[in-house]
């Protein structure tokens, strides 16, 4: 019998190691998780957001609302600039 790991399990396995979280909007976020609830609300620290512009803005720590994610790539640290 395989197991099973569910995605909050997977999620609580990823506070303190750096996530890539991608938005419903065009903004992505890459930092350590510190911490998220239930609704998967999450608080990053040392974080970049990469805007659709190519910008980036480095942030101290950020909120992010769980009805505003789109993706979570554990291990990820935002998207490259390789073309």
């Amino acid at each position: 019998m395989a197991s099973q790991l569910l995605p909050l399990e997977l999620v609580d396995k990823c506070v303190g190691s750096r996530i890539w979280v991608v938005m419903k909007s065009e903004k992505e976020f890459s930092g350590t998780l510190v911490g998220f609830d239930d609704y998967v609300n999450m608080v990053l620290e040392d974080v970049t957001e990469y805007e659709s512009t190519g910008e980036q803005v480095k942030l101290e720590k950020i909120l992010l609302n769980g009805n505003n994610i789109c993706m979570l790539i554990p291990g990820g640290d935002g998207p490259s600039n390789a073309s």
